[in-house]
């Protein structure tokens, strides 16, 4: 490096080297900096004199900050405004820290001379950003699975009902929704109360969560005993086939129901209800439909699949 402290007056030295910010300089017209402070090596274990000229500064930023940063500090710099960026650095032994470049643009007669700056350790920041942004990730897949069974819940229902009604609107596809009920729950509850109700709720979903589905299809829990399939694309009797499925799926569990006047186990009704979507239409018909083919199992004495 060239005299370190040529361009940087004493009485400032001590002050700027006693900062945890790490000052720097730089020579516009050489690429070659004037000084940067010896806190430099603490924090990336680069010695203070390896920092010759920008390239030092370039090839110790993150491959994937690199371009990014390069590219923006040195046009922000060309047109004399003062840039900042966050970028990983790289560090002596290999690994990486992220940090906060604060520029100020030295100009004189409109043309950029020299830059100025100071170096800030941001690491245990981002920790924190990172730590934030997975707590809230988590907290909003919280918000859409229902706390007993785990599966999918009703607001996430409604979202994805929304998303593939205009989806389907657009692409002409028709889309089918499986409404299910558990038969006789309450008396379920009566017989066995409500914690072996919750764990009747549990099995259900569980087992019903494991049939194979398309990556666009959803299975959510409804609200109480009440269950969903969102099946974008599925013809009728494709989600016929499913439901069938779903009712079967619950009779092999064999859950005990003594208090049933369906079956000495625990079954299920399903509605099925297909359609092309159409503008003259809401997405709420879709779910009307197939509530309406639930109550018409439920009249024809429960443990069936009704369809239209």
């Amino acid at each position: 490096m060239n005299d370190a402290t040529s361009d940087v007056d004493d009485k400032y030295k001590t002050l700027l080297e006693s900062t945890r910010a790490i000052p720097w300089k730089i020579n516009w017209e050489t690429m070659q900096f004037s000084y940067i402070g010896p806190q430099i090596e603490e924090l990336l274990g680069w010695p203070q004199d390896s920092w010759l000229t920008a390239n030092d500064w370039i090839e110790r930023i993150h491959p994937e900050d690199r371009e990014y940063t390069m590219n923006f500090c040195i046009s922000q710099s060309n047109d004399g405004v003062d840039p900042a960026a966050d970028y990983r650095a790289l560090k002596a032994d290999g690994s990486f820290t992220w940090i906060r470049d604060v520029v100020h643009v030295i100009r004189e007669n409109g043309e950029t001379t020299a830059l100025v700056g100071f170096i800030f350790d941001i690491s245990e920041r981002k920790k924190m950003e990172d730590e934030l942004l997975t707590l809230n990730k988590k907290l909003e897949a919280l918000s859409l699975q229902d706390g007993l069974t785990g599966v999918a819940n009703r607001r996430l229902f409604d979202q994805t009902l929304k998303a593939e009604w205009f989806r389907a609107l657009r692409s002409r596809q028709p889309i089918s929704l499986v409404v299910l009920d558990i038969d006789h729950f309450k008396q379920y509850n009566d017989q066995y109360g409500h914690t072996r109700g919750d764990d009747c709720l549990i099995r259900v979903a569980d087992a019903l969560n494991k049939i194979p589905l398309r990556s666009t299809d959803l299975f959510a829990r409804f609200g109480g005993e009440e269950f969903v399939f969102l099946l974008p694309g599925a013809e009728r009797q494709s989600a016929l086939e499913i439901a069938e499925k779903c009712r079967n799926t619950v009779i092999n569990l064999a859950i005990p129901h003594a208090a049933s006047p369906t079956a000495n186990i625990v079954t299920i009704s399903a509605g099925v209800h297909s359609l092309p979507p159409s503008p003259e239409i809401e997405p709420a018909s879709l779910f009307e439909g197939a509530d309406r083919m639930l109550y018409q199992a439920k009249e024809h004495g429960r443990n069936r699949v009704a369809c239209s």
